[in-house]
């Protein structure tokens, strides 16, 4: 295996693997002992196609360090597009091509120096449908990213690993005493956890989120968003949600995504959460954040 092309830190079936006033209080300063350092991402004229049909046109988007910036709009508008092409999982489809800029603190993933292996150990991703590894314990699933980017450890440093990402993703309590179990006899919403757990694992410096809690029922949604809004101490994070409500929740920042009938995705309104639902400035936006289409 081609380590250098082939390393996803993801959940996605058939991938290969590794791969608020509520908000000031959030998002306080991070730790001195942090493991992780925080990071903006910066797209910047960012344009997709699968084969000649272009689905984004030249979207720009700052998402800040230490935010949670929630990306919404109507399906088929290019969101999930756009996250894929924040850690460049988007050239993983053989028909698919892009232009433009992604900056992680000001240096290009897509630069011709620049290992794709790096870019995905620095920018995590959790997809819709919790996957974990069925034939690795609970245990092993959050260490898988440890041996495929060939990242040693000793027992004991594995151990703490396994513990403290566990807390993060607010699973700990509830596994820690059959870390020897199967990851997929785990509930969905634990297994969801598992998946944020073993992202985690490599330290990396934003976690992209594509509709995390879609299949999960209220109660494990409402952990998830927990869990994300105790993340962002350490690390960036970028949720595609079809939730308004979640979007409200968890997000400092929002953006929302357009697609016009036989036309590509665009931003069509980009801003704080709270003055993007309360007081947008494109009437489009005020359609689709109260429900009149989308």
């Amino acid at each position: 295996m081609n380590t250098d092309e082939t390393i996803v830190i993801a959940s996605e079936p058939g991938l290969t693997m590794p791969v608020l006033d509520h908000h000031t209080q959030v998002l306080a300063a991070v730790p001195a002992d942090s493991p992780s350092q925080l990071a903006e991402l910066d797209a910047r004229n960012v344009s997709a196609w699968f084969g000649s049909h272009k689905v984004l046109d030249r979207v720009s988007l700052t998402m800040p360090a230490g935010v949670i910036t929630s990306l919404i709009g109507p399906s088929g508008c290019g969101k999930s597009t756009f996250l894929r092409i924040l850690n460049r999982m988007h050239e993983l489809i053989p028909s698919a091509s892009l232009a433009g800029e992604v900056l992680l603190d000001g240096q290009d993933i897509y630069a011709a120096e620049r290992k794709l292996t790096d870019a995905r150990r620095s920018i995590g991703m959790v997809f819709q449908k919790p996957n974990p590894f069925p034939a690795m314990s609970i245990e092993e699933n959050v260490l898988a990213g440890l041996k495929l980017t060939g990242t040693k450890a000793t027992r004991s440093e594995r151990a703490e690993l396994v513990e403290s990402c566990l807390i993060k993703a607010g699973l700990w309590s509830e596994v820690k005493d059959r870390l020897d179990a199967a990851g997929g006899g785990l509930s969905g919403g634990q297994q969801q956890r598992l998946c944020i757990a073993r992202s985690l694992a490599i330290q990396p410096q934003v976690l992209l989120m594509d509709e995390p809690c879609s299949a999960l029922d209220p109660t494990s949604t409402r952990v998830i968003e927990e869990t994300m809004l105790e993340l962002a101490r350490e690390v960036t994070i970028v949720i595609v949600t079809h939730n308004m409500q979640q979007a409200v929740r968890v997000s400092t920042q929002c953006a929302f995504f357009l697609a016009s009938a036989g036309t590509p995705g665009v931003i069509v309104e980009y801003g704080d959460t709270a003055a993007m639902f309360g007081s947008p400035q494109d009437q489009r936006t005020s359609d689709y954040v109260n429900g009149r289409f989308g």
